[in-house]
């Protein structure tokens, strides 16, 4: 009796959940529209000319706002998310991310709706990275630019 106990309390739970599993994971992969892509490797253009940061000067005073915009010139990534990260050595000083980014074909600055705005109080030299994703988070492409706070 112990032993039956057993089984229905440990044993059958994690068959029936292995079973489980694995017919919602063939379900997804037979999915035409789906696939299982575990790497998030994509195609990433660095530093491509389809993607432009404006208005980053190459020095700001301390505590001035250093204010951008992204102007991107692909069909491609026409709706997606856009990430503006800023690095100190390589440390993520400040990341912002605007999300459902679509501007269409009339050329729109991004961030559309919104504004990147960030106030650097330390002295020394940064690097503005922008990327952005396409709409299936398949593809993106991505810029940078050194600048320098005094």
């Amino acid at each position: 009796m112990a032993t039956r106990l057993t089984y229905v309390v440990y044993v059958l739970p994690i068959v029936l959940s292995i079973t489980f599993g694995s017919v919602v994971m063939a379900d997804v992969i037979q999915s035409s529209d789906r696939d299982l892509n575990m790497w998030r490797i994509g195609k990433i253009s660095t530093h491509d000319n389809s993607i432009e940061i404006l208005g980053l000067e190459k020095q700001y005073p301390i505590s001035t706002p250093i204010e951008i915009q992204v102007k991107i010139d692909d069909s491609d990534f026409d709706c997606g998310d856009l990430y503006i990260t800023i690095y100190s050595s390589n440390n993520v000083i400040t990341q912002n991310g605007f999300f459902n980014q679509c501007f269409g074909i009339d050329g729109s600055l991004l961030p559309i709706a919104d504004e990147f705005s960030e106030t650097m109080d330390v002295p020394g030299q940064y690097e503005l990275v922008v990327k952005m994703n396409d709409r299936n988070q398949k593809n993106s492409i991505m810029a940078s630019e050194k600048f320098t706070v005094k």
